[in-house]
């Protein structure tokens, strides 16, 4: 739910933006939801599979046709003059160099608790995330639960580490994307982690996929992120909903959503309340589901 105000942000142009839900941004990102709805419900097989990634395509296209059409700056109430959100910045491109190679352990490795128990943190929320989000993929995509093969997020952070990059985290976007085109073909899901290792080598292919403007991303995103609530519902409703399970689903939904809604709330707690709670709702709504399936008595069959 927290990510649907996120994705209705990019819409507008994305926070940051001077120019925050201007007519520009709200109809690049309008063009790109209904290009996409056109090739989802008015097209077959490849094209109607693809339909996100076209109407992404078409968006940064359009984009670039309005740099040439219409104003790129505007001005400030106090007079500043800013670059439109919608944008593209060409000179990230050029600054970008050709080809890069990630180090290996790029900084010393020191074992200090002032970083680890924040790190360890880290990997709580996004194994929670994971988890989440893998079962929501495997219900949409293939109709079933997600197996131990399919969670390996914490390997694989593990192995990140030695880089000197933060845990994984798996993005929900995909859980919406999923759930859309059915598609969880291996070859496929191969295909993206090789274009993202490319992007990772080849920094001007990574600039170029950078700066495409927040109002395409919106447009793509209030979709996507809608489809993640539906396919919650599906997971939540697959099993019979007993007094039991819907105390726990709506203390643990109105916690999470709660708190990640309003953070503010928890100003005045401990700063490592703050830290595991405060920056999404994911932890407490978490939480709260085992605290309250673990003390709550169980349904007689």
């Amino acid at each position: 739910l927290s990510l649907i105000s996120v994705g209705v942000h990019s819409f507008g142009g994305g926070n940051a933006a001077k120019d925050f839900g201007s007519v520009e941004n709200l109809l690049l990102a309008v063009f790109v939801l209904v290009v996409i709805l056109l090739f989802k419900h008015w097209t077959n097989g490849f094209l109607s599979s693809s339909s996100i990634l076209v109407g992404i395509i078409a968006g940064y296209l359009a984009a670039i046709v309005m740099g040439f059409v219409l104003p790129t700056t505007g001005v400030t109430a106090d007079g500043v003059e800013f670059t439109k959100a919608w944008v593209l910045n060409w000179n990230k491109v050029a600054e970008a160099s050709w080809f890069a190679i990630p180090k290996l352990v790029p900084v010393k490795i020191v074992f200090d608790l002032r970083a680890i128990l924040p790190v360890m943190i880290m990997f709580i929320v996004t194994a929670v995330e994971t988890v989440g989000d893998i079962s929501g993929v495997m219900e949409g995509g293939m109709g079933r639960e997600a197996t131990a093969k399919e969670l390996s997020d914490g390997l694989v952070s593990t192995v990140a580490a030695c880089f000197g990059v933060l845990p994984n985290t798996s993005f929900s976007q995909n859980v919406g994307l999923v759930a859309m085109t059915k598609v969880v073909n291996r070859g496929a899901l191969a295909t993206g982690a090789i274009f993202l290792m490319l992007c990772g080598l080849i920094p001007k292919l990574g600039a170029l996929i950078s700066i495409m403007p927040q109002a395409v991303l919106g447009g793509a995103a209030v979709m996507m992120f809608s489809s993640i609530v539906v396919s919650g519902i599906q997971l939540i409703t697959k099993e019979k909903m007993t007094p039991r399970t819907l105390t726990i689903v709506s203390v643990a939904l109105g916690v999470g959503y709660g708190m990640g809604a309003n953070a503010k709330i928890l100003a005045n707690t401990p700063q490592f309340v703050q830290l595991i709670c405060g920056e999404s709702g994911i932890v407490p709504a978490a939480f709260v589901a085992i605290l309250l399936n673990c003390l709550l008595p169980r349904d007689e069959k």
